[in-house]
């Protein structure tokens, strides 16, 4: 197919598509799935090799958040039946965070419901950030905390934060239609606060939440512009007693298409399977490995994931490994720019702007993702059976599954 072949040779030189391609990629049909897979996959394999980074997320505080993103099961107004806590202890987070380096986990990503941070709970995420990184020095951080106001991105890089999410989620035409508490303008400004303050941004989507095959490439496009070095893909979890409850969009053939999509534009950034795979790719993650190198291991901020066990065989039965902590995850060309950026500066990479860095949900208080279909949503049935509320881990006295 001359489209793939394009798109191949394109990645490999870090050129990014252009729209019309973008479309196609997700226009393609199940008949030639396993080859936009192939085509993507060597994308990534170019790119990345056969590793696979693991993210742990940690949800420093759970429920009551005054926004009223569609999505989100923390939401304002949310029925839904989750953890409500507020914030955990310098050591309870640490001790949840070991639980996730045990598993594997290179990545802990610092998720707190919430507009964005006060000052004081600043004070607290650094509080935290040292405590992880006194009992772990090589682990990676990423806070996730929404909006930053000024000096905020600063002095959370200055307690050791290495990363900061913060999702844009739809496109900039769709996004008053899930949110009316904040804009798309408020979510590209703390990308950039990230950026500038020196901490490597993290910034991605979520699919399945009604958007059009055009809204998707046309985020996808904007994170490419806000030069992030992960792009988390979450696909929507309807999560009863929230608006969006209903909406059962993705096939997993929908899902591998996406994530096909996001490499072609983003080759050489950490692509991030963040929240959702379990419900819509389903018995496909394997073949997601072939075109994300980064996934979160475990549950997510308010449901549960699959058994960390279960994340770890999968990596290994597919032929892929883990990427080990003295490994670096980006290519040498972005690991060394200045500022650790995604490079669609010039002809580079992805571009914008987090499991969270955190990538999975992680971008600022969401745990699902999206993900439409190729000419309208497609027609999925429900599985209602594989949505469970997390009620282990953070927030209560059980053992996480890391």
């Amino acid at each position: 197919m001359d489209l793939l072949n394009t798109l191949v040779d394109k990645g490999l030189r870090r050129e990014l598509p252009t729209r019309e391609e973008a479309l196609a990629v997700l226009a393609t049909s199940d008949d030639d799935l396993l080859d936009v897979v192939a085509a993507a996959g060597k994308v990534r394999r170019h790119w990345f090799g056969r590793r696979v980074k693991l993210n742990y997320l940690v949800n420093l505080k759970s429920g009551l958040c005054p926004e009223d993103c569609s999505y989100c099961s923390q939401r304002l107004g949310s029925k839904a039946d989750i953890l409500k806590y507020t914030w955990l202890k310098p050591d309870q987070a640490s001790q949840a965070a070991a639980a996730g380096l045990a598993g594997g986990a290179k990545r802990v990503c610092l998720v707190a419901s919430g507009r964005g941070p006060t000052d004081r709970d600043v004070d607290r995420v650094s509080e935290t950030i040292k405590a992880i990184k006194g009992q772990n020095e090589d682990v990676e951080v990423c806070a996730c905390l929404g909006l930053l106001s000024d000096g905020q991105a600063e002095r959370l890089r200055e307690a050791g934060a290495d990363a900061y999410n913060h999702n844009l989620n739809t496109s900039e035409a769709t996004y008053g239609d899930i949110t009316t508490t904040h804009t798309y303008a408020d979510r590209v400004d703390t990308v950039q606060k990230a950026h500038a303050a020196g901490l490597s941004a993290c910034s991605g989507l979520i699919a399945g939440m009604g958007e059009s095959d055009e809204d998707l490439v046309d985020v996808v496009l904007s994170l490419r512009e806000l030069d992030p070095d992960s792009v988390p893909v979450n696909f929507l979890i309807p999560m009863e007693g929230t608006p969006l409850s209903a909406e059962w969009n993705l096939t997993p053939q929908r899902c591998l298409r996406i994530l096909a999509m996001v490499r072609f534009v983003c080759p050489d950034v950490e692509v991030r399977i963040a929240g959702g795979r379990e419900v819509h790719l389903r018995t496909m993650q394997p073949l997601a490995l072939n075109l994300a190198n980064s996934i979160f291991l475990g549950d997510y901020l308010t449901s549960e994931g699959q058994a960390g066990k279960a994340d770890l065989e999968m990596i290994a039965d597919a032929g892929f490994e883990v990427e080990g902590a003295g490994e670096v995850t980006l290519p040498e060309h972005r690991a060394t720019a200045a500022g650790g950026g995604c490079g669609s500066h010039a002809d580079a990479g992805c571009g914008s702007h987090g499991e969270a860095g955190c990538g999975s949900v992680c971008g600022s208080h969401e745990g699902t993702d999206v993900c439409g279909t190729a000419s309208g949503p497609a027609t999925n049935e429900p599985r209602t059976d594989l949505v469970a509320v997390r009620r282990r881990g953070a927030g209560t006295d059980l053992a996480p599954n890391a």
